[in-house]
């Protein structure tokens, strides 16, 4: 993969090195596991499958329509999967899938980052 960047060309002109006209890999990463909450539900699923409402417990300051939304979202993109598992009344886990396992490296090393770097 090219390093982006800018050079200096002729009459001082500064001219894109790899430049992206398309989302780059960072970009549809970041699409991917970059939306509030999203990182969050991801590392809180790593261990078992999780039930709605204690996942909602764990992640206090989202509401449950914007956790609902997350959910939808992680799972359209196959990052998890739902599983009913009562219909009266509903209930339902969710569970990391083996590609939403592999965000969890990733997630470890941002993780380990920003303790590293107090921020």
């Amino acid at each position: 993969m090219g390093k982006s960047g800018v050079i200096k060309g002729k009459n001082n002109k500064h001219y894109a090195v790899d430049p992206c006209y398309e989302p780059c890999p960072i970009e549809r990463g970041m699409r991917l596991i970059g939306g509030k909450w999203t990182g969050s539900i991801l590392w809180h699923l790593q261990d078992e499958p999780v039930r709605f409402n204690e996942l909602a417990r764990q992640l206090a300051g989202a509401s449950k329509k914007m956790l609902t939304q997350r959910l939808k979202e992680l799972e359209e993109k196959k990052l998890i999967s739902r599983k009913v598992i009562s219909t009266k009344p509903i209930a339902v886990t969710y569970e990391l899938t083996d590609l939403g396992i592999t965000a969890l490296s990733l997630l470890d090393k941002l993780k380990n980052w920003v303790i590293e770097h107090d921020m």
